[in-house]
């Protein structure tokens, strides 16, 4: 088990813990010593981060081509090391979640900026890097538009969630570079739109400086890890993430437009969710956004309104507009057929969950539920600062109420493991909080 001494990170990402001078072992970690020379906090005595503007290899062509791409495959299975992997999406702009750039980094083989719209197969790459590890930040977020053009990783490194388990204050990638490495990232085109063509060229250099450091980043992550005892956390939660997949659809999706919450009854319900459906078949066809078709504002307001025609459908704000006002009859068509639809149509105010009710309520309902959440809560929090890991990493929040409203039976040790377990709890989060769990859920 890690140490659970305080460490303090320079750029170099050298930890030392924090303390008075001279040297700690630690049995748990084989004795090794840890300096506990304290250091100066980076922003009180760190020199300012040097800023990168240009890849240090120069600004790659874009790969659009067969030939190109077959070659670039060729140096990377020749190159060494790890891979940085990253991709721009066109989230806000375009309909779904695709990739509109990917780029990649290898020593020896630099980087490459691959256009996926005019190649779409990507399994040349694939094929040349699937043993290597592969290095992203917030992996979460490119792997399922990466899997979608054929790459699809054994091994990962998150730089994001290695920098949590770590405990970093600051855990974005920009920050995290910054803090370890002393360099500062460009800022302004993560929110771009990336499917527009021709890239300019500020975009592509800002994209393949997100890979130009991120092998090193890796790096200076993985040695605070094992300083800290923490490398086997971050295998375990990188494998997680592998082996969950993509994320399942989420049920009744229309139940997440913005003001929702303000339509009062069973009927305007179904006439949000038939003009959010309108509204959702008409941005994939056209490859929108849905938002950018038509403003969730706009839906609650239209069926806050009610209106008796197309007309007082146009006399409403944001319909007034020409593109609006081309597409009334479809917007008012979906009005009416929600507002036509049979009681036993209608959906239900608040769709039921399988899980516990809001916390709110449990002492009302259960106040012996309560007790022992509460009683979690306060181990979890005391072990998230021994560790200095943010409590949501230390287990999922969702699996602690779960556990806490309906405990398993018979309430010992091993019952609670399995119940963690079969909650997708990694082993080292049990290990780490099985005996302050169990103790919750025989308290009350």
């Amino acid at each position: 088990m890690p140490s659970s001494c305080p460490v303090r990170y320079d750029r170099a990402g050298v930890g030392r813990l924090a303390g008075g001078p001279g040297r700690l072992r630690d049995p748990r970690e084989g004795g090794r010593a840890l300096s506990t020379e304290p250091i100066p906090a980076p922003e009180e005595d760190a020199p300012p981060a040097t800023p990168l503007l240009a890849p240090r290899d120069g600004l790659p062509p874009v790969i659009e081509t067969s030939t190109q791409l077959v070659e670039y495959a060729e140096s990377l299975a020749a190159g060494a090391g790890p891979v940085a992997v990253d991709a721009e999406r066109a989230s806000g702009y375009r309909y779904g979640q695709r990739a509109y750039l990917v780029q990649l980094r290898r020593n020896g083989s630099g980087t490459g900026l691959i256009d996926p719209v005019p190649l779409p197969d990507l399994s040349v790459v694939q094929g040349a890097i699937a043993d290597v590890e592969w290095v992203l930040h917030a992996a979460n977020q490119d792997l399922p538009c990466l899997a979608e053009i054929g790459l699809v990783p054994k091994r990962i490194f998150d730089t994001e969630l290695a920098a949590r388990l770590a405990g970093l204050p600051r855990v974005g990638l920009g920050a995290v570079v910054e803090s370890l490495l002393g360099y500062s990232l460009q800022k302004g085109h993560s929110a771009a739109d990336w499917s527009t063509r021709p890239l300019p060229e500020e975009w592509l250099v800002y994209a393949a400086l997100d890979v130009e450091v991120l092998v090193d980043l890796r790096d200076a992550l993985a040695a605070i890890l094992e300083e800290q005892g923490k490398t086997e956390w971050a295998r375990q939660e990188f494998e997680a993430i592998l082996t969950a997949g993509p994320p399942a659809p989420k049920p009744d999706p229309w139940r997440r437009t913005s003001g929702v919450h303000g339509l009062r009854n069973r009927r305007q319900l179904g006439m949000l969710r038939s003009l959010w459906q309108a509204r959702d078949d008409l941005a994939r066809r056209r490859d929108i956004a849905p938002g950018r078709v038509l403003p969730d504002s706009a839906m609650v307001s239209a069926v806050q309104a009610d209106p008796p025609s197309e007309a007082a459908l146009l006399e409403l704000p944001v319909f007034r507009g020409r593109a609006n006002r081309r597409l009334v009859g479809t917007w008012y068509g979906a009005l009416a057929r929600g507002r036509a639809l049979r009681e036993s149509e209608l959906p239900v105010q608040s769709r039921p969950g399988d899980g516990p009710p809001p916390v709110n309520r449990w002492a009302d309902r259960d106040p012996a539920a309560a007790a022992r959440l509460q009683q979690a809560r306060a181990g979890l929090a005391k072990l998230s600062e021994q560790w200095n890991v943010p409590v949501e990493n230390l287990l999922s929040p969702d699996l602690v109420r779960r556990l806490m409203w309906t405990p398993p039976e018979p309430r010992s040790p091993e019952i609670v493991a399995a119940a963690l377990r079969a909650g997708g709890a990694r082993e080292w989060q049990i290990d780490l909080t099985i005996d302050l769990l169990t103790g919750a859920v025989t308290a009350a």
